[in-house]
């Protein structure tokens, strides 16, 4: 009969005379003063962990959990290359890992690969059995450095690949963030007049008496519309985001909407070049670790963010299985630009392809962050302009039966 594992409180002394506090699940409190043992830690106090009640326990409510962020892999990955570098043990390395990270559900996840580890699992098993919150990029360089003996460097070049990935994702939304934000204000302004302030002119218009202007007539008619639309648009909104956070991420789905995100005007060519720069740095890092190329293909496009990548990819790992270059089939598909495949082609023949993939990253997270510019400073006139037509025409068009007031009264 098996024993039920339970949760200890634990203060220990390190071989520096430090003294650490954490969590262990263990059987037994022998099993407790093992482990920590093996960690390097001298027993102080052990105490059965009593399960959180009332306001002590951590409420979760489903959806609303924080999220693994790639700053908060980034951090994690620079630290335990530090302390991995520094000679500490892994088992140790997780453990202090587990203790410190701010986010929540990382340090669970940690605080489970460490007894992953501990209970014989290589780090890169341990962190594929929760791909939810490792990247396949993260879990294949690790085992890489595990596998080639240089697992520091493995976790340097997440770090900085995560650094990098993070800086592209901030510089995007920090530029749409000013237009997103007054588009949606411009929109809820637009549609509370529609339904509270327009039916108050109408009012008075009727008691006015006459025959209202044609402008001012189908603004009423979209104020009559809107408030019979109004519900029914919030019921389908919820209904659509709910069934798009559940089925954005399958192929049929991904197949369908990313193909038409590259052809949208002005920002398809945006989205493909983030695309580009992502593929690039990942290949360029995973080579850099050692990985072998047909799998480094086969990763990077699941990282790359887009289908239409994904799939071209798979059709050139096909390629290089069969004997072929990467530059050759990757020149055939329409997704990669003419000046990617060419630098590739000389990366392979003068074997520096690790360096050049790194030199077109860094070429497409300067245009990425160009194209955002230049987008920010084109869209904010023209939504200016739009939000003043629109606002200004509504605006005129409940005053015009005002501007004949006198010829309504009787």
């Amino acid at each position: 009969m098996s024993t039920a594992v339970r949760a200890w409180s634990y203060r220990g002394r390190d071989l520096g005379g430090k003294v650490v506090k954490g969590k262990l699940d263990a059987p037994n409190e022998g099993a407790v003063v093992t482990r920590l043992r093996g960690m390097g830690l001298s027993p102080i106090a052990i105490e059965e962990a009593a399960a959180g009640t009332g306001l002590n326990r951590d409420i979760a409510i489903p959806g609303f959990e924080k999220k693994v962020g790639l700053k908060d892999l980034a951090v994690m990955s620079r630290q335990m290359a530090t302390m991995v570098s520094a000679g500490l043990s892994l088992l140790r390395t997780l453990t202090i890992l587990s203790e410190q990270t701010e986010n929540k559900k990382l340090a669970e996840t940690l605080a489970d690969v460490r007894n992953e580890v501990e209970h014989g699992a290589s780090l890169s098993t341990a962190m594929s059995r929760h791909a939810m919150v490792f990247p396949p990029l993260m879990i294949n360089l690790v085992r890489a450095g595990e596998t080639g003996g240089f697992l520091e460097g493995a976790l340097e070049s997440v770090a900085g690949n995560f650094e990098a990935e993070h800086k592209l994702k901030s510089t995007i939304k920090s530029a749409l963030t000013y237009p997103v934000v007054v588009l949606s204000m411009a929109v809820i302004a637009v549609i509370g007049m529609l339904i509270f302030i327009v039916p108050v002119f109408k009012t008075m218009f009727e008691n006015l008496g006459g025959t209202l202007p044609l402008p001012t007539q189908m603004l009423v008619w979209l104020s009559e519309g809107m408030q019979f639309a109004a519900p029914v648009l919030i019921v389908v909104g919820i209904a659509v985001a709910v069934w798009w956070g559940k089925n954005k991420y399958t192929d049929r789905v991904r197949g369908f909407v990313d193909p038409l995100k590259l052809k949208i005007p002005v920002f398809g060519m945006l989205f493909k070049k983030v695309a580009v720069a992502r593929f690039t740095r990942n290949f360029s890092t995973m080579i850099a670790a050692g990985v072998p190329i047909l799998q480094s293909l086969s990763v990077v496009g699941e990282t790359s963010g887009s289908w239409v990548i994904e799939q071209a990819l798979k059709r050139v790992q096909e390629s290089v299985r069969a004997g072929k270059s990467i530059a050759g089939p990757l020149s055939t598909e329409p997704v990669f630009p003419a000046m990617v495949t060419q630098m590739i082609a000389v990366g392979e023949d003068s074997g520096s392809l690790e360096q050049m993939l790194a030199k077109i990253a860094d070429f497409y997270d300067d245009e990425v962050q160009s194209t955002t510019e230049a987008l920010t400073s084109l869209i904010e006139p023209l939504m200016i302009a739009v939000i003043g037509v629109v606002v200004g025409g509504m605006i005129v068009a409940l005053y015009l039966p005002i501007f004949n007031i006198f010829t309504l009264i009787k």
